[in-house]
């Protein structure tokens, strides 16, 4: 096996949702002390502190204040990359009883609304993601237990974003429902670079490791999460696992290259069904899955347009496969991850296990 050519490494950045923790911690501090701060560190959720330039720190009021922080997305071409990232933070005492802090998300301005189902939010939540919750809510106690205060407290957090709105209009989050702005997102707080060239020298970089420490077969996830589910079930190596990202029909083809026996594909609900469908490359960039094609998918899967037709109702690939599980149609999950696995064996020439991965990182069903 050739030697893969080193690239030079790109440089990673921080998401939306770390910003937002960090003026919020820079904010909430600020109220505190009395004393604006140039540099904040926050926790993130591998475990580690890491730290941010403070752009602006000023108090509104006796109980209000506000930070912000200007997104280093690294080498990542993120639409929101240099943009002011907002936090304002109010304290107040809080009115529910038991509970010494309670912490309140808004939406300030460049910030959307969830409008439509389907989201890890609900219905007339502001588009603030759920790790971007934690993350500011850990950042905020670490600067309450420096400086303890009269409980109980109720932390009311406003997240904006300069041009947010404007912004908005370079994402899909008009076709997800999300009106008024950016979504505040990421799982983890780090942005890893998107390059083609970047990614593609890894996963060939994996694969080579997988066949010198004689794997037979290769492990191929769309995510950490896909991967984590099913290293908990497959019981192979580590040096098996290859993160293919969004590059599945690279991946496929390369695997059989390689020489391995089997693969295993291993993703979350949206990106199955894109394989389910024959998209060699699944990530939106490269095409959004209009909800519209993928339910009446399902339904010619099913034989009955007629339910193609009630899942085109649906907002987001998520919902429908919410529908799915409350209609209790497990057969049709399944034949969606046939449809995967089929064309999967079809590009890699190889035989394929389909594990579909839920967002309770579990592994839902497997083919």
């Amino acid at each position: 096996m050739k030697q893969i050519a080193r690239k030079k490494r790109l440089r990673s950045g921080f998401t939306t949702g770390a910003c937002a923790a960090a003026a919020a911690k820079a904010a909430c501090r600020l109220l505190l002390t009395g004393k604006t701060a140039s540099e904040v560190s926050i926790p993130f959720p591998d475990g580690l502190h890491r730290s941010f330039a403070v752009a602006s720190c000023r108090k509104l009021n006796t109980n209000q204040a506000q930070a912000s922080i200007i997104k280093d997305a690294g080498d990542d071409p993120d639409v929101t990359n240099g943009a002011e990232i907002k936090t304002i933070v109010a304290l107040a005492p809080s009115p529910v009883v038991g509970e010494p802090v309670t912490l309140r998300f808004t939406a300030g301005e460049g910030v959307g609304t969830v409008t439509k189902p389907g989201l890890a939010l609900a219905v007339g939540e502001p588009a603030i993601n759920p790790v971007p919750r934690q993350m500011i809510t850990e950042a905020v106690l670490e600067a309450l237990a420096d400086h303890p205060i009269p409980e109980p407290l109720l932390v009311t957090i406003t997240i904006a974003v300069e041009n947010g709105q404007k912004l908005a209009e370079k994402t899909l989050n008009h076709r997800l429902g999300i009106i008024g702005g950016l979504s505040i997102l990421g799982s983890t707080g780090i942005v890893r670079p998107v390059s083609a060239e970047a990614w593609t020298a890894t996963i060939l970089a994996s694969m080579a490791v997988a066949k010198e420490t004689g794997c037979q077969a290769i492990v191929l996830s769309t995510g950490r999460t896909s991967e984590m589910a099913v290293q908990k079930t497959l019981g192979l190596p580590v040096e098996a696992y290859a993160m293919m990202g969004d590059y599945l029909h690279f991946s496929l083809s390369n695997a059989a290259r390689f020489g391995f026996q089997q693969i295993h594909l291993a993703g979350m609900w949206a990106k199955i069904l894109k394989a389910a469908m024959g998209t060699p490359q699944t990530h939106v960039r490269h095409g959004a899955l209009e909800v519209s094609t993928a339910a009446n998918f399902i339904g010619t899967l099913a034989g009955n347009p007629a339910l193609g037709a009630e899942l085109a109702q649906a907002n987001t690939a998520r919902e429908i496969y919410s529908r799915l599980v409350d209609m209790h149609r497990q057969d049709l999950i399944t034949s969606v991850c046939l449809a995967a696995k089929q064309y999967a064996e079809k590009v890699g020439k190889l035989p394929v296990s389909v594990h579909l991965v839920s967002s309770a990182s579990q592994v839902a069903c497997h083919v």
